[in-house]
């Protein structure tokens, strides 16, 4: 049999960081890996190597809706050919997960998993804000068999027991588990235990209705500080703001989560440059702080849609 984890959580939570970190746990297993989203920073390649670890990535879309459900079934069936001991699966921070069950008691499929449970990462800094403007966000906790706090190392004490009584209300059958860099302790993994209680989702999903994409494109000639400066006027209405922006002959990776926001040089060719993606909510403004920071920088945006 092989073990199969579920690794959830909303964007900017830590789920890779911590899933770089958690595979350190079963270096004496075969593993599988299978992301549906690679962070920012994406898995160590070489430490992947190092533990000769199969690695499958999903994108365009969440394994767990109608569009990419096939994909993943794919991806996990020629996992389960390599007989692995443990099956680790990264999904999006826009996965509404309450149909994993459904889809692993497919019996004639998936004979040789045994489900241990989901792990679900919350970010102690933007969860105040995305549990009340993402459905799906309630849909990561309502599933999960693990809670782990992340990042309470940048929130006052206040905040984290803001959180923590949220958390309790929707989740007083779970202990919540504080940490940061996605640190997990070994105790808190052995008394994790899958739910038997099913959530009566159709195996087929559609996306978040509540959840809303916009594409900014970037002026060739824009400059740095410009760029910054539009970012800080509308990332507050955004749960996350990230692509590649091509300018005074460098390429620069764009990433926000929340008010946190991160202009790095990028040393790869991307396949799209000058081309933002902004993720919002249900309440938030996005529309109406576009075109106020355009006034302000109008050389930043050729054009929103």
């Amino acid at each position: 049999m092989s073990r199969l984890y579920l690794i959830t959580g909303f964007l900017g939570a830590g789920k890779t960081t911590f899933l770089k970190q958690f595979i350190r746990t079963f270096q004496d297993c075969r593993m599988h890996i299978i992301v549906n989203e690679f962070g920012r920073e994406g898995i160590d390649g070489d430490l992947v190597r190092e533990l000769g670890i199969a690695l499958d990535e999903i994108n365009n879309g969440s394994i767990f809706c109608s569009c990419r459900l096939d994909k993943f079934e794919e991806v996990l069936e020629k996992a389960l050919d390599q007989a692995p001991d443990v099956i680790l699966v990264e999904a999006s921070g826009l996965s509404d997960p309450t149909n994993v069950k459904k889809i692993l008691r497919q019996r004639e499929k998936f004979t040789e998993i045994e489900y241990m449970g989901c792990i679900c990462l919350v970010d102690a800094r933007q969860f105040l804000k995305v549990y009340e403007t993402a459905s799906v966000v309630k849909k990561q906790l309502k599933v999960s068999d693990l809670l782990l706090l992340n990042k309470v190392d940048l929130v006052p004490e206040e905040q984290i027991e803001e959180v923590c009584k949220v958390l309790h209300q929707l989740r007083p059958d779970l202990t919540v588990h504080e940490t940061a860099y996605g640190q997990i302790q070994d105790d808190w993994l052995e008394n994790m235990n899958s739910q038997e209680t099913d959530c009566g989702e159709e195996l087929f999903q559609t996306a978040d209705v509540t959840l809303r994409k916009y594409l900014l494109q970037i002026r060739e000639e824009v400059k740095l500080e410009e760029l910054r400066g539009f970012l800080k006027m509308i990332m507050d209405e955004t749960f996350r703001i990230k692509g590649f922006v091509c300018t005074e002959g460098k390429q620069y990776l764009v990433n926000t989560v929340g008010n946190m926001l991160e202009i790095s040089e990028y040393e790869k060719e991307p396949h799209t440059t000058n081309m933002l993606v902004a993720l919002s909510g249900s309440g938030m403004s996005v529309k109406r702080a576009v075109k106020t920071a355009m006034e302000w920088y109008p050389e930043v945006v050729a054009e929103f849609h």
